[in-house]
């Protein structure tokens, strides 16, 4: 027990409840593919296959994505009893989520331009070991988004317990999700995705002389990269800003709140962490009851872990 608890107070510890599960999932995987990733690179370039590059690429960025957010789950559970925090350090790995969609735009528009050169410039391409090359950084996508897969089926519950005086209600979500692992599984998928486009590619340019195809799924590896960053960029961005994670739960919330010629004045409802919402709301009643009153009438809602009730007497007519 901290000071903070010994005084009544209360901590704000938001993280998922495979917080630490996933980042060792997330370490192991970064492990395979930057091993993977400088095979098909090298291959790449030895070989001169564009879409070997692409692919290469592709899944460097994926490692090195998966790598911001292992140190961000690090970060997060660091810090998590930080009072510098005001609502604890759910949102790092969102954080981290965005800078790494930001990266990879970067890194898309920088393979794309130069496929395009290469599409205009043709150049002798070793299919067969190219060939080889791709087929294994397929394997490793697979086993990748099979771990993966396996981490984001957990990512629920709540690791906060607390009470305190204006309001909360803890609930076991089962459809919360770590939205920052679910963006790599996403992402280890699209992976797979250009690896395949590689692969078909490379045996048009092996068996039907479409060396031009090779090149041309540089580009649609970019282009698959690139929608991959603007749909982690959107949202990770709408958590940062804090927009209404739910608004089916904000209107059931006004539902229940709203009895009795209670009237809800002002509602705030925001994520701070997977699977954890907060949320802030102001009502005005012709008979004011206790905080704990409304906390109660929410109980049954999931995913509220932090609710703060402000009670006004409403004017006397």
């Amino acid at each position: 027990m901290n000071a903070s608890q010994a005084l009544g107070g209360h901590e704000h510890v938001f993280l998922g409840a495979s917080h630490d599960r996933n980042q060792r999932r997330t370490m192991i995987v970064v492990g395979i593919t930057t091993l993977t990733m400088l095979a098909e690179i090298v291959g790449g370039y030895v070989y001169g296959s564009m879409a070997l590059l692409a692919d290469g690429f592709h899944m460097s960025t994926h490692a090195g994505a998966l790598l911001v957010a292992a140190l961000a789950y690090r970060y997060a559970r660091r810090h998590a009893h930080d009072p510098a925090f005001t609502f604890g350090t759910g949102k790092i790995g969102d954080l981290a989520a965005f800078a790494s969609a930001v990266i990879l735009g970067v890194i898309a528009v920088l393979i794309a331009a130069d496929a395009a050169w290469r599409l205009a410039h043709p150049i002798d391409i070793s299919f067969n070991p190219a060939i080889a090359v791709a087929v294994i950084g397929l394997a490793v996508n697979l086993v990748s988004a099979a771990l993966l897969h396996e981490s984001t089926g957990h990512s629920h519950g709540h690791d906060d317990h607390h009470g305190h005086d204006h309001d909360h209600a803890h609930h076991d979500h089962g459809g919360a999700r770590d939205h920052n692992l679910r963006a790599a599984y996403v992402h280890v998928l699209a992976d797979a995705a250009t690896s395949v486009l590689a692969i078909t590619a490379l045996l048009a340019g092996r068996f039907l002389n479409w060396v031009w195809l090779d090149p041309a799924v540089g580009i649609l590896g970019a282009a698959v990269i690139a929608s991959w960053s603007l749909q982690l960029m959107r949202d990770s961005g709408r958590i940062l800003v804090d927009t209404v994670p739910d608004p089916d739960l904000a209107t059931a919330m006004r539902a229940r709140i709203e009895q009795n010629g209670d009237r809800v004045t002002d509602l705030h409802l925001w994520r701070v962490g997977p699977g954890h919402n907060a949320a802030v709301i102001s009502l005005v009643s012709a008979h004011p009851q206790s905080p704990d009153v409304y906390r109660k009438k929410l109980a049954a809602l999931h995913a509220l872990s932090h609710v703060t009730v402000e009670v006004q007497a409403a004017p006397a007519v």
